[in-house]
């Protein structure tokens, strides 16, 4: 049996796992254990080392098996994890995307509110075309890990006509994007106010992303006049995000809940 964790970031679940028990199996863990039907059900697997050092480090695998840089929700995750189970108010984790620091606003288990600094985003405007969808200006966004972002004023969110789901699966799959790329379907709202939709690389649509939610407010404060602090809006939750100028770090503050313990199946 594998212990295991799960948490949800804004109703974005992930299972963590300690990566001594992995057995270098982290592709195939995470299709059998995130499958939602047959096993506990998680958008991905956070795979967490603990170093000689003292120090963390994640690895996250998506629920179809492939791996990613980091993941903003799934690192919140663990960081509630280890305020409940190890009380650190404040934790670095190295990640492929790198190091992702959190810090615990508030703490009422099994409800965190946790702020992390996200690293400094880069935005690049970018204009793709797609077949059966033409020419598509947005943004390439990165966060440590891949974005493409498109401005929409539908209240469905649909782009060119097409629904946001299958428009974020097929640019998300395109050979443009060798590696795959997030991507984000953005709203304004006001100065002060973003919504958007999520079509997340390995994963499809998901309720909530923290890396989704920085690009988008990246891409609205670098290229729509956004305020440099605003709320964004998933289907799962608002969180709260601030870029003081393009060259510091963004800081993302949302919650973060833990759901149960367990163990599963080896």
């Amino acid at each position: 049996m594998i212990p295991f964790v799960k948490a949800h970031a804004c109703g974005n679940d992930f299972l963590i796992l300690e990566e001594s028990a992995a057995a270098r199996r982290h592709p195939e863990l995470a299709r059998r254990l995130c499958s939602r039907n047959t096993s506990i059900g998680a958008d991905g697997i956070e795979f967490l080392e603990r170093r000689t050092d003292g120090g963390f480090f994640l690895r996250l695998f998506n629920s179809d098996g492939s791996e990613a840089e980091l993941s903003g929700n799934g690192t919140r995750c663990v960081a509630a994890w280890l305020a409940h189970s190890e009380s650190l108010t404040e934790v670095a984790f190295g990640t492929h995307g790198g190091v992702r620091t959190c810090r615990v606003v508030e703490a009422d288990t099994p409800n965190f509110l946790i702020e992390s600094s996200m690293g400094v985003p880069r935005v690049m405007p970018r204009t793709i075309v797609l077949p059966g969808a033409g020419e598509l200006a947005g943004a390439m966004v990165n966060v440590g890990n891949p974005h493409f972002v498109v401005e929409v004023d539908t209240d469905d969110f649909s782009f060119h006509g097409m629904a946001w789901q299958t428009l974020g699966e097929q640019i998300s799959t395109s050979p443009l994007f060798p590696h795959g790329s997030n991507v984000e379907f953005v709203r304004i709202r006001s100065a002060a106010e973003i919504e958007f939709r999520i079509y997340e690389r390995g994963c499809g649509p998901t309720a909530s992303s923290g890396t989704g939610t920085c690009a988008s407010a990246a891409f609205a404060m670098a290229l729509r006049g956004a305020a440099r602090e605003l709320t964004a809006a998933a289907p799962g939750g608002a969180q709260r995000v601030a870029w003081p100028t393009e060259n510091l770090p963004m800081l993302l503050t949302g919650p973060a809940e833990i759901i149960c313990t367990g163990e599963a199946p080896v």
